[in-house]
């Protein structure tokens, strides 16, 4: 049974897992207590590769950084904090500040400035994509350092769009 303690947007879940056995893509996860069947890509590949689940039934589609630092569905891209609570040791911070494009569109909004403090999660810039808008949030505490973007531009796939000290 693996134990995380697993933060989306602020709100804290006290997730268990039945790692099920190699090959196997069903497995049991608990989510505050309640239980919930879960149906997963092949669990031996990246994180990043694995575009959707099947939770109590229903199909979810989703993206997840490879660093784990958000994740992105249909109601928009999250940010992203997990503590294994088996070593008690919170996952050490990746990245070197640069905060991406996450998918290609146009930025619509612009919520922070040069120099400004922001704390995780912070929405720092909308990013429209298929008539959808996209909240993109900070992975971490920090000062913008440098923002390089502006509403109404365009932007591809990993494009920088702030960078974070």
């Amino acid at each position: 049974m693996k134990k995380l303690s697993v933060t989306v947007d602020g709100y804290t879940y006290d997730i268990e897992l039945d790692q099920p056995p190699n090959g196997d893509l069903q497995m049991t996860v608990w989510v505050d207590g309640q239980s919930y069947s879960v149906i997963a890509p092949d669990l031996r590949s990246l994180w990043s590769e694995m575009e959707w689940f099947i939770i109590a039934n229903r199909p979810y589609e989703v993206m997840i950084d490879p660093n784990l630092a958000w994740i992105r569905s249909s109601w928009g891209i999250h940010s992203l904090e997990i503590q294994d609570l088996e070593t008690n040791l919170p996952r050490p911070p990746i990245g070197d500040g640069r905060v991406k494009a996450p998918i290609p569109g146009q930025i619509t909004q612009v919520m922070v400035s040069e120099g400004d403090e922001v704390e995780v999660g912070q929405p720092l810039v909308v990013l429209e994509a298929m008539k959808m808008e996209n909240e993109i949030r900070a992975p971490r505490s920090g000062r913008v350092n440098e923002l390089k973007v502006l509403p109404g531009q365009r932007v591809m796939l990993d494009d920088v769009l702030v960078d974070i000290d």
